[in-house]
């Protein structure tokens, strides 16, 4: 694939010989005008990889790039909105976009039937990588929390390793027997690479000036974007790549830092539990919001390291505070948009068994980060409602809080949150009455 490229046609810009009026100001002198497509052919008869854009005949202000390839003039609509394009693909120059048009049209039409059969025998699963790399790196990414995150992986000589690629992060972290393996698909994102790539799922090489492929922006794996929709459901984020703890996706983080839960609702919960369940008015009684944000910061900053201690932050309800924004800062709820509506339906169940077995059909869907927070955060409600005479937080008050925080509706719609508010507060009331049977 690299030696197809490398022998792809160059771009010739075929230059108008005439100054053409009413010229886009964002093209050249290859720009030359109203011409119609024969007369497009005339200009370009035998020389390949040239190129002129023209104005159409039949729709005035369309433009259209003509370029010579395989013998014959291929025309294709041409748009700009500060950057040209005909596909997906974005260029800052016409000789860009020509340059990755020639260097793909080459390669599609020399190794057509060998693209089709990339993904039919991936490396993927079958990594050749030394077996002592992959030990360094387990025990690097198994590490207790206390050491530092900047200890690098060392040879036996005690030289750095100074490039750990994505699947060796994944091979060693599926043989990690403590890492919690919650599934979690890639976060793919249409990626420019700059040099030589290849793709980490087939191994060929990724062709093109530009958006040669995809990058995962939680592991980073690198693949083309054919390859991206065979690739398993087996991020394994890398922790470097997660920047905060708050407005993370929950999965994301806890797979990040090989947690359980997130270890802002285990710290959370363990200072409240500490020192405030007897708290007059737990969850309901807001904290100063700065010293919210305050604590919000910590956690960004420090992670699992993050001081909310009693010295630091004497009033509870700051700590309940920082951990019920947390949840209303999840981009996917707790409980999840695909989910929303299921459980909603089955609130609206009159006959009480009937509804529980539906809750819990439905508490089966979730993820199971997801579902492992929620039944932590549960358990621990409950023990709130068990202080309610000291409280006056019962499984009503908190189904009320943390309705409309722990789920929120696909759409974003007032009408919908209003009419879903009863229903949502009777979710998360049940959920916290009934946590030993419907977890």
């Amino acid at each position: 694939m690299y030696q197809l490229q490398q022998e792809a046609p160059r771009p010739k810009r075929i230059i108008c010989p005439r100054e053409v009026e009413n010229r886009p100001k964002y093209y050249g002198r290859e720009f030359h005008g109203i011409i119609s497509r024969e007369q497009a052919d005339e200009i370009l008869a035998g020389v390949e990889g040239a190129y002129i854009l023209r104005e159409s005949q039949r729709q005035p202000g369309c433009y259209t790039l003509a370029l010579r390839f395989g013998n014959q003039t291929l025309n294709y609509r041409l748009f700009y909105d500060g950057k040209h394009f005909v596909g997906e693909k974005r260029f800052e120059s016409i000789h860009d976009l020509v340059t990755d048009g020639l260097i793909t049209l080459y390669i599609e039409t020399k190794a057509s039937e060998y693209i089709s059969k990339m993904t039919t025998n991936p490396i993927y699963e079958h990594i050749g990588y030394a077996t002592l790399l992959r030990e360094k790196v387990s025990r690097r990414l198994s590490r207790t929390k206390n050491e530092s995150r900047k200890a690098s992986v060392t040879s036996e000589e005690n030289t750095p390793v100074e490039k750990i690629t994505s699947l060796v992060r994944r091979a060693a972290l599926t043989q990690n027997d403590n890492h919690f393996n919650y599934e979690k698909a890639h976060n793919f994102k249409v990626h420019t690479f700059r040099g030589p790539h290849w793709c980490e799922y087939c191994a060929n090489f990724m062709w093109g000036l530009i958006a040669q492929g995809v990058r995962c922006s939680d592991c980073g794996l690198n693949v083309h974007k054919q390859c991206s929709k065979y690739v398993p459901n087996d991020c394994q984020p890398d922790l470097k790549r997660i920047k905060r703890v708050y407005c993370c996706d929950l999965t994301t983080l806890v797979k990040a830092h090989n947690t359980q839960r997130p270890m802002v609702v285990d710290s959370c919960i363990r200072e409240i539990e500490a020192r405030g369940l007897k708290s007059e008015g737990l969850y309901r009684v807001s904290g100063f919001t700065e010293h919210i944000e305050d604590v919000k910061m910590a956690f960004d900053r420090d992670g699992d390291k993050a001081d909310i201690s009693a010295s630091i932050y004497p009033d509870i309800n700051i700590i309940a505070g920082a951990l019920k924004l947390y949840f209303r800062d999840l981009p996917i709820p707790v409980i999840t948009y695909d989910t929303y509506s299921k459980f909603i339906e089955a609130a609206k169940i009159s006959n009480p068994d009937e509804r529980l077995e539906a809750i819990h059909e439905v508490l089966m869907l979730l993820p199971a980060a997801h579902y492992e927070t929620l039944r932590y955060l549960m358990i621990h409600l409950k023990k709130v409602t068990l202080h309610e005479k000291e409280n006056f937080m019962n499984a009503e008050n908190l189904g009320i809080v943390f309705g409309p925080t722990l789920m929120r509706p696909p759409e974003d719609s007032t009408l919908t949150t209003l009419n879903d508010m009863r229903y949502q507060k009777l979710i998360v009331q049940i959920l916290i009455e009934n946590e030993d049977v419907l977890f």
